[in-house]
């Protein structure tokens, strides 16, 4: 039975994580009395080790809208698949008009790409690859096309060690 992407809480891991703030909307709407405001905030948290996560809240203040989607981020934390200091292979992926390409860099490359792809493979402990953000410009889209693309990766090591055992039973 195949099992889907492994969504984990912050505690089931050792490291420390690192939090930061990706967007924050300001939402405004017409009531009798004027303008009533209120927040969402986009929140990225990671240890830089595979482990990376995101949490989307609003709120009627900033920093409730803030300390709601770190809490959400630290409950669906991702572990993404790595190979050396990049990733096993080229993927591309669609999410609701934002498209992210993702492609494997050799050693000192560094990570090419846009901001809130840029944050969320740092974060991931992702260090040379090249990205490109090929369709819609909504931060909260781009974080959930790259997450997704994230967890299409498969190491190639594991998926033959994997095919191995499966045709040893066989």
């Amino acid at each position: 039975m195949a099992k889907g992407p492994q969504k984990r809480r912050q505690e089931d891991f050792g490291t420390e994580f690192e939090e930061k703030v990706l967007y924050i909307n300001r939402c405004s709407k017409v009531v009798k009395g004027g303008r009533k405001f209120s927040f969402s905030a986009l929140i990225l948290v990671g240890d830089g080790q595979g482990h990376v996560g995101y949490g989307f809240a609003k709120a009627n203040e900033v920093s409730d809208a803030i300390r709601k989607g770190s809490d959400a981020a630290r409950k669906n934390i991702y572990t993404i698949e790595l190979e050396g200091t990049s990733i096993p292979h080229e993927v591309e992926v669609d999410w609701d008009g934002a498209r992210v390409l993702l492609k494997p860099a050799p050693e000192g490359t560094g990570v090419v790409a846009g901001s809130k792809v840029r944050s969320v493979l740092e974060m991931g402990g992702v260090r040379d690859v090249i990205a490109k953000n090929l369709g819609s410009s909504n931060p909260l889209n781009q974080v959930r096309a790259i997450f997704r693309a994230l967890l299409q990766l498969k190491n190639r090591q594991k998926s033959f060690d994997e095919r191995q055992r499966r045709e040893a039973h066989v």
